[in-house]
């Protein structure tokens, strides 16, 4: 049964991380506007990501455990690029895509600095939460937030869980994705919320 259930989950957040950022996307596309997204946030959940995957990839962990990031990664990218379009800092783009692709190098020139980087990865991540939470409360607006983006996140989260337990059973990864897990509820229900608000409005 518990092979059954692994590939299941794998399949499953696979499938939601094939479009996990659409939603967000076609919001912001549709309204022509960011307002409710926080870019600080998304390029530190870039940071995030970037760094888990090649930490996934330096220390040979299963492809099944990590192949949804260069996916959500490809829509992180296209989502930060739409921001910054109807933000005004598009050329901003390049200095960032230079930051990243040169980071993403740096990361394996010894082992602990991969190490370290991974550590540090789950306060990055956090800190991507956390910064958004703080954009909406400041806006009291969810804006073009997507919540079943955040909700798929929610689920992802949830899904690695049980995969980490079940195949690396890395301490770090787990730790990991319990502290995303609260968070990307947290963020969630602060987008209802303020959804909410502005339907009583």
């Amino acid at each position: 049964m518990a092979p059954g259930l692994l590939d299941l989950v794998h399949l499953t957040t696979w499938a939601v991380c094939a479009v996990i950022k659409l939603p967000q996307l076609v919001a912001v596309l549709r309204a022509g506007s960011a307002w409710g997204l926080s870019l600080s946030s998304l390029l530190l959940e870039l940071a995030g990501y970037l760094v888990f995957l090649r930490y996934q990839i330096y220390y040979g962990y299963p492809l099944e455990t990590y192949l949804e990031y260069p996916i959500i990664i490809a829509q992180d990218v296209i989502l930060i690029y739409c921001i910054m379009h109807f933000s005004g800092k598009a050329r901003r783009a390049l200095f960032y895509a230079v930051i990243f692709w040169g980071s993403w190098y740096m990361l394996t020139l010894q082992k602990w600095i991969i190490d370290l980087a991974m550590n540090l990865c789950t306060f990055v991540s956090a800190a991507s939460k956390l910064v958004q939470l703080q954009h909406l409360w400041q806006n009291k607006d969810s804006g073009q937030a997507s919540a079943l983006t955040w909700g798929m996140s929610v689920y992802t989260s949830a899904a690695r869980i049980i995969t980490t337990v079940m195949t690396t059973n890395d301490l770090v990864v787990l730790i990991r994705f319990i502290i995303m897990l609260i968070l990307n509820i947290w963020v969630t229900a602060t987008i209802l919320h303020y959804r909410k608000t502005r339907k009583t409005d």
